[in-house]
């Protein structure tokens, strides 16, 4: 596979009620296809956080930014742009990471959350320095991530309930 010069396309997903801010790290080839994050069919981050609250599983990008909304959640990713291969996370070099003061002005953020151990280790290199923030690493729900079950994905995920007021 070779490696490309991605440019992340998608907005961050947040308004003034938005109280978690969680971060993964570059949309997938299949997640910027269908134009909207944790969009890959065998991705568990959507149908994690439709368990957590109970409700269906959105679909489109309209109901995936609105549940998102409804539930206090900010989504957005570390980087802006990278060099990666497909969507291995382990091959990112170049890194430039985004600028996520545009939610931390406009919303009160208790919590950042890192989706995988890339972001989190992306977050910690690029960002927490800037806004002084730890992050709270969570679980890949990536389907690489196979090893880590679907019920222990929901558990580690519980951890976002304890900020959403």
């Amino acid at each position: 596979m070779k490696t490309e010069r991605i440019i992340h396309a998608f907005s961050p997903v947040f308004d003034s009620e938005s109280r978690i801010l969680v971060l993964g790290t570059m949309p997938s080839p299949k997640s910027r296809e269908l134009g909207f994050y944790y969009s890959h069919p065998r991705n568990r981050f959507w149908p994690v956080l439709a368990k957590l609250f109970g409700e269906e599983v959105p679909e489109t990008p309209e109901e995936k930014a609105d549940f998102c909304l409804r539930h206090k959640i900010a989504l957005w990713d570390v980087l802006k742009e990278c060099d990666i291969e497909g969507a291995s996370d382990s091959s990112i070099k170049n890194a430039v990471p985004n600028d996520i003061s545009v939610i931390l002005k406009n919303a009160d953020i208790k919590a950042v959350f890192t989706t995988g151990a890339a972001a989190a280790k992306l977050y910690k290199k690029f960002i927490e320095p800037e806004t002084k923030i730890p992050a709270i690493a969570l679980p890949s729900t990536s389907p690489a991530n196979a090893k880590v079950k679907f019920e222990e994905l929901v558990e580690e995920y519980r951890k976002v309930l304890d900020y959403i007021v």
